[in-house]
């Protein structure tokens, strides 16, 4: 049963900063990549997305990013456990680099791609390309 739903956003920092949570959670995990390899540096990439394979190929290459990327696993696994436990029933995550285009969007994809394969029901949100 799909009884916790996960809000799962990318955001920019310099646009519109940290989603707001309008559950009653009023909160969440706010993972920020900024600290990551930026393709956005990169000319061939500046008007790509996190979406995009070029970009996916240009961050997997990097062994941080894998790190980064199967820490948020595991933390998210231990919070899906716990809040299973304990009835609640929504969680939101969000991933923030400068812009919201490259590694942001990357890292929600992937937690998205993993989640979807999790006893949870789970709604992707990328702010800045969706604006």
């Amino acid at each position: 049963m799909n009884d916790l739903t996960i809000d799962l956003y990318s955001f920019g920092y310099l646009f519109s900063g940290i989603p707001e949570d309008i559950t009653e959670n009023n909160g969440g995990f706010v993972f920020d990549c900024r600290f990551l390899p930026n393709p956005g540096r990169q000319p061939k990439y500046s008007e790509l997305t996190g979406r995009d394979p070029e970009v996916e190929e240009y961050l997997q290459q990097y062994p941080e990013v894998q790190q980064f990327i199967a820490n948020v696993i595991s933390i998210t696994d231990m919070a899906i456990t716990n809040y299973r436990k304990r009835e609640f029933t929504h969680l939101m995550i969000s991933f923030g680099c400068t812009g919201g285009q490259h590694r942001s969007v990357y890292c929600a994809e992937k937690l998205y791609k993993y989640l979807q394969t999790q006893p949870v029901k789970v709604n992707l949100h990328h702010v800045e390309l969706d604006n």
